[in-house]
């Protein structure tokens, strides 16, 4: 297989990835739910690793932060590795009065502040959307499994500290469920090379409401949303 600046594979990359930012959690995710596990990369510190899950070969990825990050690194699997199915698995910030921590979101689209969309030089404003097919299969597992998700609009944000912060103020009086910082790259990049993806989140803290988990908690939780995404493949 072909390197990249990034990604130097030393074993073979699934169809199907999990992608959360913190490639420790990819690492805990491979070695709590996966079997035969095998890592293929380490470059930057972009722990990655493939397995099988019930049967179903998967890999899983640390992305870092930010949507440059998951532009690159979403941008190579899909077309330098083959692969198909891209799950962003991670955390975000509330803005919708009905979410509480710990709730999970399933990010039907993801408006963005950001100028990623620019590069594509479309003659109008894109609206990235997730893949029906792999949000009805995390919907409909959730519903399985007895797990309570909220389907809508969020923010893929380029600030995580914003100089203007009445900025989330205006997306949430236009029904945007929560906020985080890569989806919208992840769905733009999956539509311009045609790749399937989703972005499945729990939040992890309240903007509005000032609340937010605690270490103890957020693993708890991230567990949760782990397993109805492996579920769900």
């Amino acid at each position: 297989m072909k390197n990249t600046p990034h990604i130097n594979p030393t074993a073979d990359i699934a169809e199907t990835i999990l992608l959360p930012g913190d490639p420790l959690r990819a690492k805990f995710i491979a070695e709590t739910y996966l079997n035969d596990v095998k890592q293929f990369n380490a470059v930057r510190g972009a722990l990655g690793f493939t397995g099988a899950y019930k049967g179903s070969r998967v890999s899983v990825m640390g992305t870092g932060m930010g949507m440059p990050s998951m532009g690159i690194y979403s941008h190579e699997l899909i077309n330098f590795y083959g692969v198909k199915r891209l799950i962003r698995i991670g955390s975000c910030g509330a803005l919708h009065d009905d979410l509480n921590l710990f709730d999970v979101v399933l990010a039907q689209s993801a408006s963005t502040d950001s100028a990623y969309p620019n590069q594509f030089g479309l003659p109008g404003a894109i609206a990235p959307t997730a893949s029906w097919q792999l949000l009805l299969n995390v919907y409909q597992t959730a519903e399985r499994m007895g797990i309570g998700v909220y389907v809508g609009n969020i923010l893929s944000s380029d600030k995580f500290y914003d100089d203007d912060p009445s900025s989330v103020s205006k997306w949430k009086k236009m029904g945007v469920l929560a906020v985080e910082m890569e989806a919208a790259a992840l769905y733009l990049n999956a539509a311009r090379h045609g790749a399937e993806a989703l972005c499945v989140l729990t939040v992890s803290d309240h903007i509005f409401k000032h609340e937010e988990v605690s270490a103890t908690e957020r693993e708890r939780s991230f567990t949760r949303m782990m397993e109805l995404t492996l579920a769900s493949i």
